[in-house]
């Protein structure tokens, strides 16, 4: 069915007649205007003696004409004329009329109501589009405005619904996702959490060919929504709008109304319609969007696994060629080798396979970090025994100072003795590599319970603006002098140890000049004093 032009069911809802068939509506509210009209006419010449009261008859005319249009304005013109003749015309009770001026008169009046009928049926008609316009113009703003304003569909179909559920005067609305109704799933409501109705009737809005009106079709559908939240619904109407680009169909407008009320008008439809495509578009966009960042995704992680295997390839390499050259030294007959000089070869493969194990367990780190698999053994440590290993390994090293000025009085700290080990050299590789001649190590106990430890160096420090992502699995600080052994995850295994043990990391500005790093442990509870031993 094609949908006329109307006056807005708001209107029709607060009218005193809404409910009854148009054309009874348009009889008694012209029989009301011109019998109120007779009155007024009656009472002028009577009362007031007037000789020509017949222009009252206008008032009846503007009322029908500016509520129901040009042709109930036409009749109620006409009904006027004959009403004036029989009533007020000599001889009175017949349409005889005598007098010539009389007929002037009488089609003088019947010429200017029919005028009058016409110009205010237009005007009101006008007024009405305007504010159907009006109307039209602000659902569609709120909804463009509300997809616009949010990052996906999923953060504004409530808002759109409601908006939606308002203009077109709806009781619920709800948008459902899914290629057919069976396969649609409630992606948002102005209801939630309430079951999905069971209406006693279902109309579809079918899209006209080319430029052709939009009409709603009687359908019969299966229950629409996820069974176990269908409610009773009886004595609704549900409309369905179908949300589609193309010929692909994404989902359902589902809008519901009580039963009997008439489907939505001309402005409501073409609303919901509206609605539906900015819909279509915006999931089409949130698809689109998906798929690039998931292709994104795909293409960093091949960076990064590329970066990987060519910064472990070459960590390998390296440690393993100065292995094989210098036990190649060792093994040549031609060479003689003093004692020292062998020590000293020796050594060098004792710190380069050293290297390579500090390398593979990073990694072995790393990978438990991201896979959720970190069960530290937590256990009372003092403090400075726990960390007198790796300062002394890191010592070996010989290339730089390392101070250490841990106060007496610390408490133990709970932690994980080879996590702690682990951090502790990761930390003073990565101020050996990038720091100064100077290295210190500082700790202090803090007030929340935590004990902290500080290793800064007197090196060239890190922009202000990179210390938040020092942490980041290889992130590189801009401008940095470029390290072919550095994979940039030695932090992040750092930062990943602690937090498994309870505690945390922060990267700050050193006094010595360079970077400080700060780690947070647990302080260990303290025993309990027995008052027999006090």
């Amino acid at each position: 069915m094609n949908l006329p032009a109307r006056p807005s069911r708001a209107l029709r809802r607060r009218s005193p007649l809404a409910g009854l068939p148009r054309p009874l509506q348009i009889a008694i509210v012209t029989a009301a205007a011109l019998a109120a009209s007779t009155a007024a006419v009656a009472a002028i010449e009577q009362l007031a003696h007037a000789s020509y009261a017949a222009p009252v008859y206008l008032l009846a005319v503007l009322a029908v004409g500016s509520l129901y249009g040009t042709m109930p304005a036409v009749v109620t013109s006409v009904a006027s004329f004959l009403l004036y003749d029989y009533l007020f015309v000599q001889p009175l009770y017949t349409f005889t009329i005598s007098s010539p001026d009389e007929w002037l008169n009488l089609l003088l009046l019947l010429v200017v109501s029919v005028v009058v009928g016409r110009l205010v049926a237009l005007l009101a008609r006008r007024a009405e589009e305007a504010a159907e316009q009006a109307r039209e113009a602000q659902a569609l703003f709120d909804v463009s405005t509300a997809l616009a304003g949010g990052r996906t569909v999923a953060e504004v179909a409530e808002v759109v619904l409601a908006r939606l559920a308002e203009a077109t005067e709806m009781d619920r609305a709800w948008l459902a996702l899914g290629p057919s109704p069976t396969d649609e799933r409630t992606a948002a409501d102005t209801a939630p959490g309430e079951p999905l109705p069971v209406p006693t009737r279902h109309v579809v809005l079918q899209r006209g060919p080319g430029g052709e009106p939009n009409r709603w079709v009687h359908t019969h559908l299966p229950p629409v929504g996820d069974p176990r939240r269908r409610g009773p619904g009886r004595g609704t109407t549900v409309h369905r709008v179908k949300v589609e680009v193309g010929s692909e169909q994404l989902g359902s407008i589902w809008a519901l109304r009580a039963h009997g009320q008439p489907d939505p008008d001309r402005v409501e439809t073409w609303i919901l319609a509206a609605a539906a495509e900015q819909l279509a578009q915006a999931v089409v966009r949130d698809r689109m969007a998906q798929e690039s960042t998931n292709a994104e995704i795909v293409r960093r992680s091949e960076a990064l696994k590329t970066a990987l295997l060519d910064s472990v390839s070459h960590d390998l390499r390296t440690p393993l060629a100065t292995i094989r050259a210098a036990a190649g030294s060792l093994l040549d007959p031609s060479v003689h080798w003093s004692r020292e000089d062998q020590e000293a070869t020796l050594r060098t493969i004792d710190s380069q396979a050293d290297r390579m194990n500090r390398l593979v367990r990073n990694l072995l780190d790393m990978s438990r970090i991201e896979g959720g698999a970190l069960r530290p053994e937590l256990e009372a440590h003092d403090l400075d025994e726990a960390l007198e290993g790796p300062i002394q390994l890191a010592r070996a090293w010989g290339r730089k100072q390392i101070d250490v000025d841990l106060p007496r009085d610390l408490p133990a700290v709970l932690v994980d003795e080879v996590y702690l080990g682990q951090i502790v050299l990761n930390l003073l590789e990565n101020a050996t590599r990038y720091g100064g001649n100077r290295i210190r190590i500082g700790g202090f106990a803090r007030a929340d319970g935590m004990v902290e430890v500080l290793i800064e160096d007197d090196g060239a420090g890190v922009p202000t603006s990179a210390l938040p992502r020092l942490f980041e699995k290889f992130y590189r600080v801009p401008g940095a002098q470029p390290s072919r052994s550095a994979m940039g995850i030695g932090l992040t295994v750092v930062a990943g140890l602690a937090l498994a043990m309870g505690g945390d990391v922060e990267a700050r500005p050193s006094e010595l000049g360079g970077l400080a790093v700060a780690v947070a442990l647990r302080a260990a509870p303290r025993p309990a004093v027995d008052e027999a031993d006090g």
